[in-house]
């Protein structure tokens, strides 16, 4: 099964697969406080809507710790300002959200109780394990609905990292595709390299490879061709957001393939946990794209490769309508991408 671990918790501390260093180096970056939680989500040293989601929860047990010495009031203000802070990190996943409300429910509760801050870290503690262990455990579910839609033979397309690098330790998107390996289907898997950041390039890749999974590494811009000249089965891609109408925000470079698929009637699925559908938004329209830093489009590892001086425009994610989406491949099943079969899986 799989060996990858991009999280592990021991002796208080949180421990993170550097995903920043992969493919060269496999070293674990080490979360003491919150502080360090956040920096590792902003920076994207952990990354996937799913794992930061789980990481948002041990970075609240982080901090209970950080303040376990505190009265039951300083104790209160300082865990509600460090939930704040990693609320932060990044604005469009919504996973994050979904595991910091959870834990701040849970922190109210207990300090409605009177419990004493020493006892509240162990609680928490166990909650964020909780989150983590449950959050594996859909992943599996998930593969399971998701390979039924895999027929022997066929050749698959994804885009960026939605393995065990991006969820705690299995996947979603890719965890579809891993299911249908281990079941022996014969299957071949191209790779969108997935710019600007690489994440197909530095991480799927990685991850097939490890796998001994078949697959090809290809320029982004090079997937309309493969699509048109019916190369591609099915394509499946992951979610940071998903909006109650379907509408779904994804790494940039998704949207632009949901076009090709329904152009080509290529089937074009949405695989993610329900933790990552935001009940409250409306649609896309909705969601808060992420922009991030220049120098992601300007410099590959550090080294520059466009000119200096020039506007660059970098959003993380983009907008696929529902439209285009022939699936929502969940834990619960696979539904529409419509508000009615949406709401029905609320939890």
């Amino acid at each position: 099964m799989v060996s990858v671990k991009p999280l592990k918790f021991e002796d208080d501390e949180l421990l993170l697969l550097d995903q920043r260093k992969l493919p060269g180096k496999e070293e674990y970056f080490t979360c003491k406080t919150y502080q360090d939680v956040h920096f590792a989500i902003k920076e994207m040293v952990c990354r996937g809507a799913p794992l930061i989601g789980a990481v948002g929860a041990y970075g609240v047990a982080l901090a209970c710790r950080e303040f376990i010495n505190e009265s039951q009031e300083k104790f209160q203000q300082e865990t509600k300002r460090a939930i704040s802070e990693l609320s932060s990190a990044r604005p469009t996943a919504v996973n994050l959200f979904w595991a910091l409300n959870k834990m701040n429910k849970l922190l109210g509760q207990v300090m409605e109780e009177n419990t004493a801050p020493e006892d509240i870290y162990p609680i928490i503690l166990n909650e964020a394990h909780k989150i983590s262990d449950q959050e594996l455990q859909r992943n599996y579910r998930i593969a399971e609905f998701g390979d039924q839609v895999i027929s022997n033979g066929d050749k698959i397309l994804t885009h960026c990292n939605t393995g065990a690098l991006a969820t705690t330790g299995y996947g979603t998107a890719l965890g579809v595709i891993r299911q249908a390996h281990y079941n022996h289907k014969d299957i071949f898997v191209y790779v969108d390299e997935t710019r600007p950041r690489l994440q197909g390039a530095k991480l799927t890749a990685w991850e097939l490879k490890q796998e001994q999974l078949p697959f090809a590494l290809i320029p982004d811009s090079s997937a309309a061709v493969l699509i048109k000249n019916g190369d591609i089965d099915v394509i499946f891609v992951g979610a940071d957001r998903i909006a109650s109408n379907g509408d779904t925000a994804n790494k940039i470079g998704t949207f632009m393939l949901s076009i090709l698929a329904k152009k080509y009637k290529v089937p074009f699925y949405v695989v993610a946990p329900v933790s990552t559908i935001d009940f409250q938004a409306k649609n896309g329209d909705d969601i808060t794209i992420e922009e991030r830093s220049s120098k992601e489009v300007t410099e590959i590892d550090g080294v520059r490769v466009a000119p200096t001086d020039i506007q660059v425009y970098n959003p993380a994610f983009d907008i696929t309508p529902a439209e285009n989406i022939t699936g929502i491949i969940t834990e619960k099943g696979i539904i529409g991408p419509n508000n009615r079969e949406i709401m029905t899986i609320q939890e």
